[in-house]
């Protein structure tokens, strides 16, 4: 295997694009209706060494008096590139376009409309407030209802602060105080304000108002434009880590114009993804625990405008039956309600699968929008929805052989289905074979306390070869803990596929889609349950297709997936040939002082937290008694580690500590050093040459 070829084949999996935003417009004529789509892709570019963006739009006519009857889809135009875009926001009425553009270092708020651009703002020039967020936690962008202002959330300045003597911070006694930020990925994001930009008097404000304890973001307007929704979250005594972190204390408030703010919510909850309905009657937020598992099954809550009396829309899912709805994990897409405010729209996990789920707010009956086809049938394991407007359903959907596809459809009646129409094909599919399997632990392995969960794993395989040796088998584990493999597009597993591996993606107890449950029972046995769980999903896999070769076994997985790995090729030295691990958390005791999210190594081992925390020797023997290094002696795999020096999750020094172990007693070993990525390893170039190094790694211990 060769350079060039890895390098070829990672160029054309990484390089297919994916929908990411989408928005539908609508125009009535007399003989017919049509609605106007534009998507957004990203598509990654190894020669620029980027991620580009651009927009594509599609015309639907439907029949003037069937318009859930798509009878046109008109060519597409071409692809329009989309530089600099930081945010971007299509007024509800006019259709005007609102972007925050990052250019030269500065930031800019454009307005534009059919006659170009109509209004430009230098933020930066302005110095209200600093950097605008761009990010999936606090960022937004909010049109009023009368266009003519706009809102978002930015970092503040120390001139919009009325703590700050301004004196003694020029003369230098203030310049160097620690201010804590909120963790991996939103790095220098500590103190965000809620902005108002008016375009009548071209103008921006911030918000006054906010409690000093809350750091405020995912703003909207509400109904009459005199006061606005946020999600505000509780930073004292200090801010823990927030990405992929659904659990941190927050609350829902409304802030008047003038100042005056409350709070709409409990007390010691998590919220999130307010969400108004199209008639300004309902908002709907998710709610969660706060601390305990980083990332859980939520509940979806409706708050009444009028009678400001909230109700649970959908409950938590503790244990869902075989083919049932099994909880909301994810974040609700901006657009997700039905235009008679009656129905929400969302994708959530349901065991292997990401699935696409309507629920009636008269019955609270949920139903799939998805294909109804049994799971043997069904070419996509993935649907994730991008908007609904105007009643038409805007997916990206995706399998591990079909890379995302765009289709399009209107929500049904009662007691229909949606017919889909596909409106852009991915450029091409892969004669990959998958399978979805179900995994039962063996009695043993049953976890008293949740007694009787199963869980499952996503099976790919190469195109079938005129050789007739037997296939390599790389075992790949997701993160988190609390996360999912489902079965959808993954280039990784794609490009290993394609170079002659198979790929067996492990959804262990834990992870998200099969119920509260399931992810309670890893809390205080990780480091033995989930690695008893890929070991017993490996076996099941093996013995139902022998054309795999259980002699030729590799693990591959990062952060907690980078945990298990060398978990597993520590407890099972003879079972695995070669392990490549990302960010791995190898010691969890020496974690505990580094890590943006403390609280999660407590909970991990079983261990009640609190802020004021004070570590025990006992804690600490705890956390060390559940790590990959207590087994590190043991290990006779050559291991590869891909470290990120800007790690706030998981230190780089974590695996560096496993390095100069395995070095120390000769083993095989091999360290990446990433100095300007960060725990994701997401920068294009990073992603190249960890696959690269990855399936050479393979190819020669394999």
């Amino acid at each position: 295997m060769e350079t060039r070829q890895i390098t070829g084949v990672y160029g054309e999996v990484s390089g297919l694009p994916a929908p990411v935003t989408a928005h539908v417009s609508e125009e009535q004529h007399p003989e017919i209706r049509m609605y106007t789509v534009t998507a957004e892709w990203s598509q990654s570019n190894l020669v620029r060494g980027s991620r580009l963006h651009y927009t594509q739009r599609w015309t639907l006519i439907a029949d003037i008096n069937d318009h859930k009857s798509i009878t046109t889809v008109l060519p597409t135009g071409p692809c329009v590139p989309v530089s600099g875009e930081l945010l971007s926001a299509v007024s509800p009425v006019r259709g005007v376009r609102a972007v925050v553009r990052d250019a030269g270092g500065l930031q800019f708020l454009e307005i534009w409309d059919h006659h170009g651009l109509q209004k430009c703002l230098n933020l930066t020039g302005l110095n209200k407030h600093g950097r605008v967020y761009g990010d999936a936690q606090f960022g937004c962008l909010s049109w009023s209802r009368c266009e003519t202002k706009l809102l978002y959330v930015a970092e503040m300045t120390k001139n919009t602060s009325t703590e700050t003597n301004d004196e003694e911070y020029v003369l230098g006694k203030d310049r160097s105080v620690y201010c804590d930020d909120w963790g991996e990925a939103l790095t220098n994001k500590s103190v965000p304000v809620v902005c108002v930009a008016n375009l009548q008097s071209v103008t921006i404000s911030v918000l006054q108002g906010v409690p000093p304890d809350v750091s405020p973001g995912q703003a909207l307007w509400a109904p009459g434009s005199q006061s606005v929704f946020f999600i505000g979250w509780y930073h004292e005594p200090f801010r823990l880590g927030l990405r992929f972190c659904s659990n941190r204390r927050s609350a829902l408030f409304k802030l008047d114009l003038d100042g005056r703010c409350e709070c709409l919510s409990g007390d010691n909850q998590s919220v999130s993804c307010p969400r108004l309905s199209p008639d300004g009657s309902t908002l709907i937020y998710l709610q969660g625990q706060v601390f305990g598992p980083h990332n859980q099954c939520q509940c979806l809550q409706q708050l009444d405008l009028m009678s400001r009396e909230t109700s649970t829309l959908l409950d938590v899912v503790n244990r869902p039956q075989t083919g049932e709805f099994a909880g909301v994990y994810e974040a609700l897409a901006s657009d997700c309600w039905s235009a008679d405010s009656q129905r929400v729209v969302f994708s959530s996990a349901c065991r292997n699968w990401r699935d696409l789920f309507m629920v009636d707010r008269r019955s609270k009956k949920v139903s799939s929008l998805s294909d109804s086809l049994s799971d043997v049938f069904k070419v996509y394991g993935s649907w994730k929805l991008l908007t609904v407007q105007k009643d038409l359903i805007v997916v990206s959907c995706s399998s591990p052989n079909t890379p995302p596809t765009l289709r399009v459809g209107f929500l049904p009646s009662a007691g229909e289905i949606v017919t889909w129409k596909t409106l852009q094909q991915p450029v091409t599919t892969f004669d990959f074979h998958w399978t979805v399997l179900d995994v039962k632990p063996a009695p043993a392995e049953d976890n008293t306390q949740y007694s009787g969960l199963d869980f499952g794993a996503v099976l790919v395989k190469p195109p079938r070869s005129l050789s007739k040796a037997k296939t390599p088998l790389v075992v790949f584990i997701h993160g988190g803990p609390h996360s999912q493999f489902p079965a959808e597009w993954n280039c990784t597993a794609a490009g290993l596929a394609k170079l002659g591996f198979a790929v067996l993606m492990v959804n262990y107890r834990g992870s998200t889609g099969f119920g509260q449950d399931s992810i309670l029972s890893l809390i205080g046995h990780i480091g033995s349950q989930d690695v008893k769980d890929v070991q017993r999903a490996v076996l099941t896999a093996l013995q139902s297709d022998t054309a795999l070769d259980p002699k030729r076994l590799a693990v591959f997985g990062g952060s907690h997936g980078g945990f298990l790995s060398c978990h597993l090729v520590g407890q099972y030295p003879d079972f695995y040939r070669a392990c490549a691990a990302r960010n791995p958390v190898i010691n969890a005791a020496t974690l505990l002082g580094t890590s943006d999210i403390v609280d999660w190594r407590y909970t991990s081992v079983g261990l009640p937290y609190s802020y004021d925390q004070i570590p025990t020797a006992e804690a600490l023997a705890a956390m060390l008694e559940k790590s990959p290094i207590t087994h590190a002696a043991q290990i006779k795999a050559p291991v590869l580690l891909m470290l990120g020096g800007r790690d706030r999750r998981v230190s780089p020094h974590q695996g560096l500590e496993l390095y100069k172990v395995l070095k120390s007693r000769a083993s095989p070993v091999r360290l990446l050093w990433f100095p300007e990525d960060g725990h994701s390893l997401s920068r294009v170039d990073t992603q190249a040459d960890c696959f690269l190094n990855t399936m050479l790694w393979l190819h020669q211990h394999l």
